[in-house]
Formats: C-alpha cells, structure tokens, sequence
C-alpha cells in the first residue's frame, strides 16, 4: 500500500509541475543576431524591449567585428538576422551586389530583406583629462601623438578610418613611424583609449556616447570616407524566417529609432 501510495504521490507531483510548467512557459523561438561590435549597447536595450512585443521570441546575440561575422556565416555558421556595420562585408555575401564586390557569387542573404538601418559618424577621441593637445585627426601626424589605436582591416571603423587618413595624405606616413596599433573590433580601439594604452583612437560616436573616461575632440572632415552605413538582411539559411523578417520590421519602429538616436546614431529616411 506504501508502495502505491508513493506512486501516486510521485505522479502527482509530476502532473502539478507540468500544469505549472504549462501555466509559466510558452514555446519559444530562439532568433540569433549576428550584429556588429558597435551595436551591443542599443541592441541589448532592444532585446529588453522586444520582449514585451514579442514574448515567444528570446534573441541571441553575437557581437564581434562585421569582418569576423561575415567570416563565421561563411564557414556554416548558424545565424538568422546579419547586421553589418558596412556594405563591404554584406555585399560579400549577397548575391545581389556586383561581381566585384562579391567576387565568390556568394549567396546567404535572403532577397527582398535587406536594408539600410542606421548610420554612424567616425570621430577621434583620447582619454579623458589628456593633456597632449590632441584637437583634429591632422594631429595624429604630429608629435602629440605616439600611438593610435584603430579598428584592423576587416573592421569597418578601421577601413573608415584608413580612409580618412588616406584623404588627409597620412596614412603611409603613419604606417612607416608604427603609430599604429591595431585592434579586432571597434570595442578594443574603445578599451585602449579607456585605459590610456594609447594617446587616441577612431571609433563610431555611438561608442564614444557609450563609452568611459575619453573625449571626443573631432569628427571625421566631411567626404573623408564612405558613408558609415549599416545594412541589415534576414540570412537565407534560416529557420526562422518569419520571426527574423518580424524583428526585422520592429527595428524600423520608432521605439527603435529613439534607442538608437539617443546613443548617437542617425536613422536614415525609408
């Protein structure tokens, strides 16, 4: 009789959790977002707000380098949303873009999904209390300036920022006096300033509003380098496709507009 009423009891409690289990979880779409380094402070906001808009839906980021992005889709990487912080490494995988800009006819982006979200402005900075005289980015030339961390090839704020250099005339006077430290992602060009490993740096202003102990003491002269756009597509392989292209819609909502204009980005006209 012990041994049937421990049964029951057991059974008991298995059927109680399940009702509260039922009562409590709803099934969830898991949506991953590969999203540029530079966005990890918006997008986490944007994470707490999409909850209340869609509560089946848990995103799952992964910031880094839209180089490095771009790299880990191409290598199977699982993904459903790609938001890159420069055409260069959407367009490498869109098949859509030309022969040259995607020379592999490369073919991960789901057609029909893709557009400009946002736009960025690339401006130096040092740390804060610097006492150097650092006002323009013609000083880096200069003996104000020992070292300056920047953003490495595969990352869009260091080809911005090699443009610029190379529009002033002092990119290779730079290269030749080994001013230059490079880093993987803008978030490490951040952490050198921060920590005054460096005299200054170029990151996205949206960073430098995010960012701790440095000063932001130019922008980039206007016309000096590409437009700091960031193209958004939902990603072909996914499994989730309309989830994605429905988060891909939220981000175009006002919501989204003031969390990403109140840390420093501009919103283009669609």
């Amino acid at each position: 009789m012990k041994k049937v009423l421990a049964v029951l009891t057991g059974l008991s409690l298995l059927v109680a959790c399940g009702a509260a289990v039922g009562e409590t979880t709803a099934p969830q779409t898991e949506l991953v977002v590969f999203a540029a380094a530079s966005m990890t402070e918006a997008m986490n906001q944007v994470a707490e707000n999409y909850k209340a808009v869609a509560p089946n839906v848990m995103l799952v980021y992964n910031f880094d380098s839209s180089g490095t992005l771009q790299t880990q889709i191409e290598e199977g990487a699982e993904a459903d949303v790609f938001i890159s912080a420069g055409q260069k490494q959407m367009n490498a995988l869109d098949i859509a873009a030309s022969a040259e800009a995607n020379p592999k006819g490369q073919d991960y982006i789901l057609q029909g999904t893709r557009f400009d979200l946002l736009t960025n402005t690339i401006v130096l900075i040092v740390p804060e209390g610097s006492d150097r005289g650092i006002a323009s980015f013609t000083d880096v030339a200069t003996d104000k300036v020992s070292l300056i961390a920047l953003g490495n090839s595969d990352v869009p704020v260091g080809q911005y920022a090699q443009d610029v250099f190379t529009v002033l005339g002092l990119w290779d006077q730079l290269i030749s006096e080994s001013k230059i430290t490079f880093a993987s992602n803008v978030k490490e060009v951040l952490a050198q300033v921060e920590s005054a490993a460096v005299d200054c740096g170029v990151v996205y202003i949206s960073d430098a509003v995010t960012g701790t102990g440095i000063t932001v003491v130019a922008t980039a002269p206007e016309g000096s380098h590409k437009p700091a756009n960031y193209p958004a597509a939902v990603l072909k392989g996914t499994k989730n496709e309309q989830a994605a292209k429905d988060f891909l819609e939220y981000l175009k909502s006002d919501e989204c507009a003031k969390v990403f204009t109140d840390i420093g980005f501009a919103v283009p006209e669609r």
